[in-house]
C-alpha cells in the first residue's frame, strides 16, 4: 500500500499537468495570449494552487504550450532557406506560416509580442528573422523578390494575418491560403509595382 501511494500521487500530478497544458493550448489558440491563469485553471478543472505548482509562472506555461508550434515554425523557415530556388523557398515560408498561424492565435500573439512578461520567444524571433532576411536577399538576387522589400514588410504581413483568427473556424484555412497568395503577389518583382521606398517604414 505504501509503495502504491507515491505512484498514485505521481499519476494524479501528471494528470493535472496534462489537463492544464491541454486547457492552455485550447484557450490560447481560441482567445489569444491574454487568457488568464485563473481561466486556464477553471477550464482544466483544477485549483489555482495546483496550476501554480505545475507552472509557477505564465511564461513557463506559454513556453511548454507552444513548444510544438515553435518547432514547426523553425522547421518551415529551415525548409524555405534550404530550397535551391530562394524565391520558391520564400513563398513556401509565407504560405506555410500563414497556415500555421491561422490555427493558433495565441502562438502568433506570443511570438510577435513585445510584452516583457512573455519574452522567451524574442531570441527565437530574432534568429528566424535573420534567416529570413538572408533568404530574402538571395530571392532578390535571383530576381523573384522585389528589390525594395525589407524584412519589416514580412513582419507587417504576419501581424496583419492575425486578423484571420476572428473569422469562423470553417473559413480560416481558405482565407489564410488566399491571404498568402495576395502577399506573395505583392512581394513579387514586377515593373508594375509601386516604389515602397517612398512609403514611411514601420519599425518593429
Amino acid at each position: 500500500m505504501t509503495d502504491r501511494l507515491p505512484h498514485m500521487l505521481r499519476a494524479d500530478a501528471q494528470d493535472n499537468r496534462d489537463r492544464v497544458l491541454e486547457a492552455a493550448r485550447a484557450l490560447f489558440a481560441e482567445r489569444g495570449i491574454d487568457v488568464t491563469m485563473r481561466q486556464i485553471a477553471r477550464h482544466a478543472d483544477v485549483g489555482p494552487a495546483t496550476l501554480y505548482r505545475r507552472f509557477p509562472t505564465k511564461q513557463m506555461l506559454v513556453d511548454e504550450a507552444f513548444e510544438y508550434e515553435l518547432r514547426s515554425c523553425r522547421g518551415i523557415v529551415d525548409d524555405g532557406c534550404a530550397d535551391t530556388d530562394p524565391w520558391r523557398g520564400f513563398c513556401s515560408v509565407i504560405e506555410r506560416i500563414s497556415m500555421l498561424n491561422v490555427r493558433n492565435q495565441g502562438f502568433v500573439d506570443a511570438f510577435m509580442s513585445a510584452n516583457p512578461e512573455i519574452d522567451t520567444f524574442a531570441a527565437h524571433r530574432a534568429s528566424l528573422l535573420r534567416m529570413l532576411a538572408e533568404l530574402a536577399r538571395r530571392a532578390q538576387a535571383a530576381g523573384g523578390l522585389r528589390r525594395d522589400f525589407v524584412i519589416d514588410d514580412l513582419v507587417l504581413v504576419l501581424l496583419a494575418g492575425r486578423g484571420l483568427s476572428s473569422m469562423p473556424p470553417s473559413s480560416r484555412e481558405a482565407a489564410a491560403r488566399r491571404f498568402a497568395i495576395l502577399a506573395i503577389d505583392a512581394f513579387r518583382e514586377s515593373s508594375a509595382n509601386g516604389d515602397l521606398t517612398r512609403i514611411p517604414r514601420l519599425v518593429f
